[in-house]
């Protein structure tokens, strides 16, 4: 590519380096659609009512909410530890791994537990829970699935110690 400095023999370090953007990017895209369903859960916990009383006073909705963002949370901050690599211009595909990896099981977690909270609405079409569901699946499959970055996380481990 015109521009761009081509080194024979480099090619798959480059490659290297773009999984690494791109699974940082996977991972806060994750951050943000687990942050949609918990907003969407939250909102629907304090307009549902139950035994004459919002669904968000009972103690299991709140220890439900308060895991959601926690995760959530922890999520973000490993994702923001990557970019902090990334930008640094140092190596971070064990960071990206992980970064990856986290926010892909609490996605999946977060969003699920956002359904349970709709209860048998959360399965309905008609409610925007059921996308982000569906959706919050995905990120454990695609740009490397999660048994990827377990083995992308493990091999780098057992490098660095």
């Amino acid at each position: 590519m015109k521009g761009q400095s081509q080194k024979p023999g480099k090619g798959f370090y480059q490659l290297m380096q773009t999984y690494e953007s791109a699974r940082i990017q996977t991972a806060a895209r994750a951050v943000g659609v687990a942050q949609g369903a918990f907003e969407l859960a939250i909102k629907y916990s304090k307009e549902r009512y139950q035994f004459e009383r919002p669904i968000s006073e009972f103690q299991l909705i709140r220890a439900k909410l308060a895991k959601m963002m926690t995760y959530i949370e922890a999520a973000r901050q490993l994702t923001y530890y990557a970019c902090r690599m990334k930008d640094s211009g140092k190596r971070c595909d064990l960071e990206a791994g992980m970064a990856k990896l986290f926010a892909a099981e609490m996605v999946e977690y977060v969003t699920s537990e956002a359904m349970q909270i709709f209860g048998g609405y959360g399965y309905s079409k008609e409610y925007e829970i059921e996308r982000y569901w569906r959706d919050g699946r995905l990120f454990r499959i695609f740009e490397g699935t999660s048994e990827i970055q377990e083995e992308v996380i493990a091999k780098r481990l057992l490098e660095i110690y």
